[in-house]
């Protein structure tokens, strides 16, 4: 095969795969868009819906509702996030290993989990809230409305700032440090004007994270809110409400979110590029064994900060062994009813069908999540250029958005896939896929392009040079990447939520609507199914790189 031939072979792959992305991306976003600025009624171009959504407080107060949680849930999920990541980074502190593992382990459940484990906890019925409501006369004011929110919401975010910010002190120089310390510099001003400014541009990346994560988050509020109500709430109602629905009107809400994230997104790249810096790390920093009054606080606060923060893991487990009263009060007896409920009958198709949709969305995702990253790194292009940018619109995008975008566009002949597995899958692939694209793009940008030149100039073509040579050292960027993708798709809500059938229900889907039923024994099965195979997973994350933590 000639180079030529490659050449067009490359080509033509970069023409297939933008178009799946205009299909499954732009198409049924250019129709939300159609459908906000058209009325519904006469069918003439119109900017009612913004109109009637500026005018009316009860909507514009929705959106200034998800601003308020996200930004302080942002906030403190930073002020947790940075300590520990510093702490455990210059500390010796026993059993780190396990910690940095631990940690990642509160992170991976879906934050609607941690909102509904909460409510077992500081509900009115709450053990916490019973314990001291009976016994020590204290009435606790609940865990409802925006600070239960934001208490769920920062507790599932700040492991995300500490992956980063703890990357990112592994390429920090400890000369700097000691070259500070040197010249009079206290510890309080060192983490301040120079540990702080030299990870400022990782900070911002998992700011962005964790502020996209909250922003777009449904389940939560939607248990927890009591009128207390965010935008994708809103959305969900407006579009999928049983009082009074208004499709049109979703749309311009669909349109109204995407604006705000598409302005943090740049923003947030801005900032990362205004300041950005290099760091090589010639001296790590070197962990110190506290001592004294150092070695206290230490402890506390990171033993602290890791028993509140697997406290819900722990009590979904634990409740899910509990016999309950009608589903609904556990009345202290220990059994495994709640698990021939789910795992021993025909209700236990949410799971199959997790483990099916997941498999089936992650081999979608590393195929073309490889074959993008390369395409955008050796074969810069029209069609590539574009594919880099249409690839992360998914990680912007916030899943229930995604989902309506796929109702509209996938609902009537010839494209009628609504109702079905594979609309699905897609949604999961595509809104997941970021994360690998993003892992394996920085994979090949560190592998040399004179490897790929030798190999050819040896006789291999340019295929097979991909495949044998580029491909297995792509692999601990791909699958990093798709643990990552795994663990978010089994845990989607947004998405699925809007999207699925009887028939196409998931693990997440079931575990909310046990919820909603008050059925908690089955929701806390449910739940211990999800939260144990994302344990299993990122062990087998472990195994396949070599890696002994989870620092991004």
């Amino acid at each position: 095969m000639t180079p030529k031939t490659n050449s067009k072979l490359w080509g033509i792959l970069s023409w297939v795969l933008l178009a799946f992305f205009v299909l499954f991306v732009v198409y049924p976003l250019v129709l939300v868009l159609y459908r906000s600025i058209f009325d519904g009624t006469t069918g003439n171009v119109s900017l009612s819906y913004f109109q009637e959504f500026f005018e009316k407080e009860y909507y514009w107060g929705t959106l200034v509702n998800s601003l308020k949680v996200t930004v302080v849930a942002t906030f403190l999920s930073a002020v947790i996030g940075v300590p520990v990541a510093y702490v455990l980074r210059s500390t010796k502190i026993a059993g780190s290993k396990w910690i940095n593992i631990l940690i990642v382990i509160s992170y991976l459940s879906p934050p609607f989990i941690g909102a509904y484990a909460w409510v077992q906890l500081l509900g009115r019925n709450g053990f916490i809230t019973k314990f001291f409501n009976n016994t020590l006369g204290v009435e606790l004011p609940g865990i409802y409305g925006f600070p239960g929110i934001v208490l769920v919401f920062t507790l599932q975010s700040f492991p995300l700032v500490y992956m980063y910010v703890s990357g990112a002190l592994k390429n920090l120089d400890n000369s700097l440090i000691e070259a500070s310390e040197s010249l009079g510099c206290g510890p309080i001003r060192r983490i301040v004007t120079i540990i702080v400014p030299l990870v400022t541009p990782t900070l911002l990346a998992s700011l962005l994270l964790v502020f996209m994560r909250v922003f777009s988050d449904f389940g939560t509020p939607m248990l927890i809110g009591e009128g207390y109500q965010t935008m994708p709430v809103l959305i969900y109602n407006q579009f999928m409400g049983e009082v009074s629905t208004d499709s049109n009107f979703a749309a311009a809400l669909c349109v109204i979110v995407i604006f705000v994230a598409l302005v943090l997104f740049f923003l947030q790249r801005w900032l990362s590029n205004r300041y950005s810096y290099s760091m090589t790390a010639l001296k790590p920093m070197e962990e110190t064994k506290p001592k004294g009054l150092r070695a206290v606080v230490s402890y506390v606060f990171i033993y602290g900060i890791l028993a509140v923060a697997l406290l819900p893991q722990l009590t979904v487990i634990v409740t899910s062994f509990m016999g309950t009263i009608g589903g609904v009060i556990y009345d202290g007896s220990f059994t495994l009813d709640n698990y021939r409920a789910t795992l021993l009958t025909n209700s236990n198709q949410p799971i199959l069908n997790t483990y099916m949709f997941g498999i089936i969305a992650i081999i979608i995702v590393v195929i073309i999540g490889t074959l993008v990253s390369y395409l955008s790194v050796r074969h810069r292009s029209i069609p590539t250029t574009a594919l880099d940018v249409l690839s992360m619109f998914p990680y912007i995008v916030p899943g229930s958005v995604l989902a309506i975008s796929f109702l509209y566009g996938f609902s009537s002949p010839p494209l009628l896939l609504s109702g079905t597995a594979f609309i699905m899958i897609v949604s999961l692939a595509i809104r997941r896929m970021p994360y690998t694209i993003r892992s394996a793009t920085a994979i090949v940008g560190q592998i040399s392009p004179s490897i790929e030149e030798a190999s050819i100039s040896l006789g291999a073509t340019e295929l097979r040079t991909f495949w044998r040579i580029m491909v297995p050292m792509m692999m601990p960027g791909v699958i990093a990447g798709a643990i990552m993708s795994w663990i978010t798709v089994i845990s989607e809500l947004s998405s699925s939520i809007i999207l699925y059938t009887a028939g196409t229900k998931t693990l997440t889907v079931a575990i909310y609507t046990e919820v909603i039923r008050s059925n908690f024994g089955n929701a806390a099965a449910y739940s211990t199914v999800l939260t144990l195979t994302s344990i299993v997973s990122l062990l087998i994350f472990f195994k396949l790189t070599g890696r002994e933590d989870v620092s991004v």
